[in-house]
Parts: C-alpha cells; sequence; structure tokens
C-alpha cells in the first residue's frame, strides 16, 4: 500500500512540491512499518534522486539525499545485494564512476558470492576486463542464472552465436521463472536467430 501510494504521487500526479511531500510521507510511513522492505528502500531512494523534477532542490542534493537513504538502508538490511545494486547504480547516473567501481568492490567484499552483484561487475567494466570477471564469476556461482545470462550477453557482444545460444538456454533452464534472461534470449533470437530458432 505505502509503494502504490507514493507511485501514484510520484509518478501518475503533477510534479511539484505538493505531491513530492505526500510521496515522501507514503515512503516514510512504509519504511517504518516495513524496515525490510528492499523495494521500498529502493523507491524512496529514486523519489530523492529525481527531486529535481518537482521544482525543488538541485539534482546533487537530490543525488546526496539518495545516497544516505541507501547507506541507511544497507546498515538495517546487511548482506542485501539488491541495495548494493541500486547504490551502484545510482552513482553511475549521478556520473560518479569511481565511487560506482568503489562501491562494486565494497559489496563483492561483504558478499562475494552473490549473482546479482557479479552479473552487474561483468557488464558494467570495461570491455577489457570483462573476460576475466565472467571467468571469476562462473568460478564463485557456477549456476547462477544472472551470471549466465551476462556471459551469454557477451557471447552475444562477440557474434559468437552458437556459444551465447546455448548460454542464454541455460540460463533459462536454471530458473524459468525469472523474466529478464527470457528477454535476453527473446531479443538476442530476434537479432541473431534463424526463423528455426526463433520458432523454438
Amino acid at each position: 500500500m505505502y509503494m502504490m501510494g507514493g507511485q501514484i504521487c510520484s509518478e501518475d500526479l503533477p510534479k511539484n512540491k505538493d505531491c513530492l511531500d505526500k510521496a515522501r510521507k507514503f515512503y516514510q510511513r512504509g519504511l517504518q512499518k516495513c524496515p525490510n522492505n528492499v523495494v521500498l528502500w529502493c523507491l524512496a531512494s529514486q523519489l530523492e534522486e529525481n527531486v529535481a523534477d518537482y521544482g525543488v532542490g538541485s539534482a546533487s542534493a537530490g543525488v546526496t539525499k539518495a545516497r544516505s537513504l541507501l547507506e541507511l538502508a544497507r546498515l538495517k538490511n546487511q548482506k542485501n545485494p539488491e541495495l548494493w545494486v541500486e547504490a551502484i547504480r545510482l552513482e553511475r547516473r549521478a556520473g560518479n564512476d569511481k565511487l560506482a567501481i568503489s562501491l562494486m568492490a565494497r559489496a563483492l567484499q561483504e558478499i562475494p558470492s552473490s549473482g546479482l552483484l557479479l552479473a552487474e561487475n561483468i557488464t558494467t567494466s570495461p570491455r577489457v576486463e570483462q573476460k576475466s570477471k565472467s571467468a571469476a564469476a562462473i568460478k564463485k556461482c557456477p549456476d547462477d542464472p544472472r551470471v549466465i545470462t551476462a556471459v551469454a550477453s557477451l557471447f552475444a557482444a562477440e557474434r559468437k552465436n552458437d556459444k551465447a545460444r546455448k548460454w542464454f538456454e541455460r540460463a533459462v533452464v536454471l530458473d524459468p521463472d525469472m523474466g529478464d534472461s527470457w528477454a535476453k534470449l527473446y531479443a538476442f533470437e530476434l537479432d541473431a536467430g534463424t526463423k528455426d530458432t526463433q520458432e523454438k
């Protein structure tokens, strides 16, 4: 309920100070009652990040407030990869690549076998480092569909279509409920598949 109220006030109503305050109140009440709800923390952080869209404050002030919210979230929810990834993506969106790299290193120290973090690390690393990072990730999480999908995406980018298809298919077999893997397999087949493989 708190998430829906906050999203309605922040996304569906006019972007002004009044709607911003209402959305903040929804998220604050929700976080008081549900401090372990990761999605609620992320939504509250994204609201603060975009505070300039409401005509209140600057973009840098919004990023600072969003950053502090995510730090508080990580203190209350230890070893949560979703919160780490949200913090890393916040810094990348704000153009703070060095801070994002530093956060990734800290996150991987705290949760070294998180498939979500390892996959994010593969996809956001410079191209020359992606192969070594993907090999290390596969050693740590050989059966994580997010890691497998990230590796498949590398093969697809290099036009190694047979390998990419094999890895995408492996990812969807490992977790048939993970929509991201299915979406990437579908996009890959539309781009590089033949009529036969697209019909599968």
